[in-house]
């Protein structure tokens, strides 16, 4: 008799502990599928930052990967990131290329111009990290006591090279190589094109640059010497001198050398203050003289876009928009 009463307690013992084990079971299971899934939290854990040591042409810098809150003062290294999809925090304003206009927005900080940086508003900002190149390396000192300032100009004696090691370090720094490989891939292929062209065309060419109605010359070696060095144009002048502002030349230089292309950058368009008229490239160019000459009889008078080849060359963007104008020049 007391054995079945006591087998009766635990069947019915039981019983109660499975009901409420379903029970529970229910009511998490109804828990776990009305939540709304927006508003389930994200556990997986944020990638985390490492330190870098990036060396450059005036030294090295320890920076963070990701840094958040980034300073530009190179208008091919901002067309850069800004086809990369990063933000940044500063640019100098002044200037400013049209393809580039987004960033006159009240939204970036404006730390000053091109050559003379704002150190006291670059400070309030508080950076995480500084890019220079060739028309800021005077400050690079005062820069680097800011924060982490790292050189990206380009190497006219080694551009397509430079270039490339530039945006590597920009892949390093923001968790971008894979994208920038790909682009890459695709300016290398867009050279080949190019030089091929260019070299079964079997022509030379000038480069010049127009300023205030004054003519410089820029050959292999130059800032502008990609179209001889990279692109396959034969110098029509192997001799010019390589300097940062060029081999001061006039129209008789132009006429004697009389070159089948003759490609102008006009740098009075690019630094002109918006509402302001300049001294027009075409009227010091296209004179009697250089009107003998094959360039102009042929139609080979090329305007270069001074946005690209002056003020941010060694860009994503501009790299490509640079080899598509000598592209397109080629007939």
């Amino acid at each position: 008799m007391k054995k079945s009463v006591l087998m009766i307690i635990m069947t019915v013992m039981m019983a109660v502990v499975m009901a409420a084990c379903g029970n529970n079971n229910t009511k998490d299971a109804k828990t776990e599928t009305t939540e709304p899934a927006g508003n389930k939290t994200n556990t997986a854990a944020p990638a985390e930052s490492k330190e870098l040591t990036i060396k450059h042409k005036l030294g090295e810098a320890k920076v963070q990967t990701n840094p958040k809150k980034v300073v530009v003062f190179d208008y091919g290294v901002l067309d850069s990131l800004d086809k990369l999809g990063v933000e940044v925090s500063g640019v100098p304003q002044a200037n400013i290329p049209p393809y580039l206009s987004k960033f006159e927005d009240k939204k970036y900080a404006n730390v000053g111009s091109l050559k003379e940086p704002d150190f006291e508003k670059i400070n309030a900002l508080d950076p995480d990290l500084i890019i220079i190149s060739g028309r800021q390396q005077d400050a690079y000192e005062e820069l680097n006591k800011i924060a982490p300032t790292i050189f990206l100009g380009v190497d006219n004696t080694k551009l397509v090279e430079s270039f490339k090691e530039n945006m590597n370090t920009l892949g390093q720094i923001f968790d971008k190589q894979s994208q920038i490989d790909e682009e890459l891939a695709k300016i290398d292929a867009s050279i080949k094109e190019i030089h091929d062209k260019a070299t079964a065309s079997g022509k030379n060419g000038l480069i010049v640059l127009a300023n205030e109605g004054k003519l410089s010359a820029y050959g292999a070696g130059s800032r502008f010497g990609i179209i001889h060095d990279v692109l396959g144009f034969t110098p029509a002048d192997p001799k010019i001198e390589v300097s940062t502002h060029g081999q001061s030349v006039t129209s008789e230089f132009v006429a004697e050398k009389n070159p089948d292309y003759l490609f102008v950058v006009d740098r009075d368009s690019a630094v002109a203050t918006k509402g302001t008229e300049t001294a027009s490239a075409k009227d010091t160019i296209e004179n009697d003289l250089v009107k003998n000459t094959k360039a102009f009889k042929e139609g080979h008078i090329v305007y270069l876009d001074p946005n690209y080849w002056y003020l941010s060359g060694g860009g994503l963007v501009s790299m490509v928009e640079m080899i598509n104008e000598i592209g397109a020049a080629i007939k």
